[in-house]
């Protein structure tokens, strides 16, 4: 995890990770969802739709719409009970086998995101802002999910609650190094596509490839703002980005560091305030959309 990804070999690319169709309760069919991210230069989609026995336990083989420079995940947006709120989680898994079996009887959220890593997915906790969850909630899933989704285009959207990072920092804070990532959670029903995505560091458009980078964390967060370069030298870290009026560097508590301009490409951000701790990188553009690198412990 951390700034590697833009040490690792290979080509960033556009991934969107968390979306629906009409196999659950999206409105618009598998080969078309896919078809709209292709066309808006996606390379990399995973249609995760709720798996549920309301829907039949969808595991969606979208091998058929793979082309040239864009590929898909077989995955599924995993409910069991209960999370803190006394609902149902809500756990996306990335890189699930097509025969992924049902939830078994009794079995909880915490087991069923178990069992899905142990099947070879990139497991994550979905919107946790939305769902309301408290860090009791992410350390039950601590040990086992590998990320935390840390922007939902839809739950923005809808309810202005799009944002996971409460949670993601808490858990750090705690010693628990989860990675983040940012996805639309798109139904179509309202414009809810291609507002936040995840750029994955891989050397092939292969799923394996994109998988094993997620797992390893080597990606970054984006609103629209690129992250060209991250990097620690000396007592300082150098970010290089698409123009923005403000790069920031930001840890536990109100720790932060920030370099404000018009059309900044270029900022040193101090580390001295996060030595023997943790931060992460954020960039903001003059339209108010952000980049979020991965935490990375000095």
């Amino acid at each position: 995890m951390s700034f590697d990804a833009f040490r690792a070999p290979g080509q960033f690319r556009r991934a969107n990770l968390h979306t629906h169709s009409t196999l659950s309760d999206g409105a618009l069919a598998p080969e078309a969802v896919c078809a709209a991210y292709a066309d808006r230069g996606y390379e990399v989609l995973c249609l995760s739709d709720h798996f549920t026995e309301r829907f039949g336990f969808p595991v969606a083989d979208t091998r058929a719409f793979r082309s040239e420079g864009f590929t898909t995940i077989f995955g599924a947006e995993l409910h069991a009970p209960a999370n803190s709120q006394g609902e149902v989680w809500h756990i996306l898994a990335c890189g699930l086998p097509l025969d992924f079996a049902p939830n078994r009887p009794g079995e909880d959220g915490v087991a069923l995101a178990r069992r899905a890593r142990e099947a070879g997915a990139f497991v994550a906790i979905a919107h946790p802002q939305w769902s309301s969850l408290t860090i009791e909630d992410g350390r039950a899933l601590a040990g086992i999910a590998h990320a935390v989704e840390i922007y939902n285009t839809g739950c923005d959207l809808e309810c202005a609650r799009p944002d996971g990072f409460q949670l993601l920092d808490a858990l750090w804070n705690e010693g628990h190094p989860l990675t983040a990532y940012a996805a639309d959670d798109a139904h179509f029903r309202i414009p809810d596509g291609f507002g936040g995505w995840t750029m994955v560091k891989a050397e092939t458009n292969e799923p394996e490839a994109i998988l094993a980078a997620l797992k390893a964390g080597l990606s970054y967060s984006t609103m629209g703002p690129t992250l060209h370069d991250v990097a620690i030298e000396g007592d300082a870290v150098t970010v290089r980005c698409s123009p923005a009026r403000n790069v920031a560097l930001v840890g536990r508590g109100s720790r932060s560091e920030n370099v404000f301009g018009d059309g900044l490409t270029e900022a040193r951000l101090p580390l001295a305030r996060f030595a023997g701790d943790w931060a992460r990188v954020v960039v903001s553009d003059a339209a108010g959309r952000h980049a979020w690198s991965q935490p990375q412990r000095f």
